[in-house]
């Protein structure tokens, strides 16, 4: 590799930055017409389509030869060394419906490695980056995953799926599960967020099925980088494309995972 991981890092915050901005405006005079339909309950709107066409055109300045994998299918990937993964606004039903949690998610990976990572926070201003080997940020200074190691004082996270409704008795079951066995569970409607808030501490613990690519790169690496752990739902590195993920601070780890499998392994 023959690039500044840092540097590269600093650069997609600025993208992610200029993203959100625009992200913002729009925000302000959309309009539930404007509203588009991957699915019956898989929304989409023109600002994720302009979105994700600025970051491409953005990072193929950084890195020309990269290839991307994105979430509305602006650019491709053709077994290049480096590939982007991009998801320009991970928390649509929450943009559409006015509620303030959304973000830009970017993540690059070198022969099938995580080495660069930004969530963009776009309501809080909050970007969120890490590098490989690199750390984990905040709006540049330092994060650390939580030192909790009592399940019962933990805050836990998680998403409801809206597709794949295959596990969710299983879901439902270790959910009634953690809400007894824990200071309480969130549910804030973006993946990205939810892994960006497990590395700084505000959230414990994060688990969620049926989740792409895009909603889930950029996170892990901030998880990983901040001293926490990143897993499938069996316990393995699956977890990028797998369609299943668990984060959290190494502490409870183990409780928490064995739980997991004994009700959705």
């Amino acid at each position: 590799m023959n690039i500044s991981l840092e540097s590269v890092c600093q650069q997609v915050c600025t993208v992610a930055e200029n993203a959100g901005a625009f992200i913002a405006r729009e925000r302000a005079g959309f309009k539930s017409t404007m509203i588009e339909y991957k699915g019956i309950h898989d929304l989409v709107s023109y600002v994720d389509k302009q979105a994700e066409q600025m970051i491409v055109n953005d990072l193929r300045k950084l890195i020309p030869e990269a290839g991307f994998i994105t979430e509305e299918g602006t650019a491709g990937a053709d077994g290049q060394e480096y590939v982007w993964i991009v998801d320009p606004l991970d928390g649509t039903t929450n943009f559409v419906q006015g509620i303030p949690v959304f973000s830009v998610s970017i993540a690059l990976m070198y022969r099938q490695e995580l080495v660069v990572g930004v969530v963009y926070e776009v309501g809080q201003k909050e970007c969120f980056s890490a590098w490989k080997s690199g750390g984990a940020y905040l709006n540049g200074a330092a994060i650390r995953v939580s030192d909790r190691d009592n399940l019962h004082h933990c805050l836990l996270a998680t998403g409801f799926p809206y597709s794949d409704f295959n596990q969710i008795d299983a879901y439902i079951d270790f959910l009634k599960w953690t809400m007894r066995n824990s200071r309480g569970v969130r549910r804030i409607g973006s993946a990205a967020v939810d892994l960006a808030y497990v590395a700084c501490g505000r959230f414990d613990a994060f688990w969620e099925y049926d989740l792409k690519p895009w909603d889930v790169a950029a996170g892990a690496l901030l998880v990983q980088e901040a001293g926490g752990v990143v897993t499938d739902f069996k316990g393995g590195t699956d977890y990028l494309f797998g369609r299943t993920v668990m984060a959290s601070n190494p502490l409870i780890k183990q409780e928490l995972l064995k739980q997991l499998n004994d009700y959705m392994g």
